[in-house]
């Protein structure tokens, strides 16, 4: 599309990559030589595990998943020591440690994301049958996950709001390069499909919420900073836009896997001569879908336009009038479906364009 930027939102940039190892190597080694320090043991890998489990690039997140890890370490110490108190060194203490780390695995865990240090913490503590070793595990791991807490968003914090432009800008030009295939190919005659898949492939459509829900949590949290203008609206727009697209793209693929696919219930005639030419023939272009490229086209201009938080009032004019044409144009054909995506991208850009003024 016009005006559209390429933008590999996969690819972090040098300094980012830089700056996330610096921050894991100082998280990692702060409480490392804390815990030597103190006393805890002569090894206390416990204590840099936090840094390398824990941090994320989305660093807020250290909270939460310190709290998850803590709780795990903490059930497996009660749970293994426990059982060896109960149970000497046996297979059968091994298989009570195994299936009880388990189910307070699964019953510590999130839906789809279990709590697996319960289960690991059980297991190195029945391996480690050393006087003082679990409650020691158990204080470099609390010495660990607060220095990442505490240390971790101070060193080189990101930016969220940053964050959600940069994302907010590759939405939009993976969104213009899609549908700018998309109207090439119809307007050429060709199969009625989207283009050969993106570099960012499903994530594309999956984009616009991550960037919303980072954008939310950084507000909450900033409350003392005021987020650039306009931002906020153009990423619910773009929420809202990935999915009627996501909508209108994969209509079009069932079309096209529909165009190519034989009828079962036709039966060839036996006495007809076979026609040489009819496997090699391409199938006719179909009217409507060919007319319906300059729609696409201008319904990408308006809410590329929209994404930049550039004025696209007449962009979004010409697309409603293109709708109208179009309908008008093919009376006969049940084309709602296909338009529908198109037709509540425009209501999306309606609102937005209200909400603006």
């Amino acid at each position: 599309m016009p005006g559209t930027v390429a933008v590999d939102p996969l690819a972090p940039s040098a300094g980012a990559r830089l700056r996330s190892g610096a921050r894991l190597v100082i998280c990692a080694a702060v409480p490392w030589y804390l815990c030597l320090w103190w006393g805890t043991s002569t090894a206390p890998v416990p204590a840099a595990l936090p840094a390398v489990l824990i941090l994320r690039e989305d660093v807020y997140a250290a909270p939460r998943l310190a709290r998850e890890r803590l709780l795990g370490v903490f059930a497996g110490v009660v749970l293994s020591t426990l059982l060896l108190d109960r149970l000497p060194p046996s297979s059968l203490s091994f298989l009570a440690v195994l299936v009880c780390g388990c189910a307070g695995m699964y019953l510590l865990g999130r839906s789809g994301s279990p709590n697996q240090q319960v289960l690991i913490t059980a297991l190195m503590i029945y391996a480690t049958a050393l006087p003082g070793y679990p409650l020691a595990r158990l204080v470099e791991t609390l010495v660990g996950i607060a220095v990442v807490v505490l240390l971790g968003p101070l060193l080189w914090p990101p930016d969220p709001y940053r964050s959600a432009a940069e994302g907010l800008d590759a939405y939009r030009a993976g969104v213009g390069r899609l549908l700018d295939g998309v109207a090439g190919r119809l307007a050429r005659g060709g199969p009625a499909t989207a283009p050969d898949p993106l570099p960012e492939g499903a994530q594309l459509w999956l984009r616009p919420q991550a960037c919303r829900d980072a954008f939310d949590r950084a507000a909450h949290r900033r409350r003392t900073r005021t987020p650039p203008d306009g931002l906020d609206g153009r990423l619910g727009l773009a929420a809202r836009s990935a999915v009627t697209l996501q909508c209108f793209t994969q209509e079009l693929r069932e079309r096209a896997r529909g165009s190519t696919t034989p009828d079962p219930s036709a039966t060839p005639d036996p006495s007809a001569a076979p026609d040489p030419s009819a496997a090699s023939a391409p199938p006719a272009p179909d009217p409507a879908l060919r007319d319906i490229a300059p729609l696409v086209r201008a319904t990408a201009l308006a809410l590329d336009a929209a994404l930049r938080g550039e004025e696209f009032a007449a962009e979004l004019d010409r697309a409603r009038g293109l709708d109208l044409a179009h309908r008008s144009a093919h009376p006969t054909r049940h084309d709602a479906v296909l338009r529908a995506g198109l037709h509540l991208t425009h209501e999306a850009l309606s609102d937005h364009l209200a909400a603006r003024r």
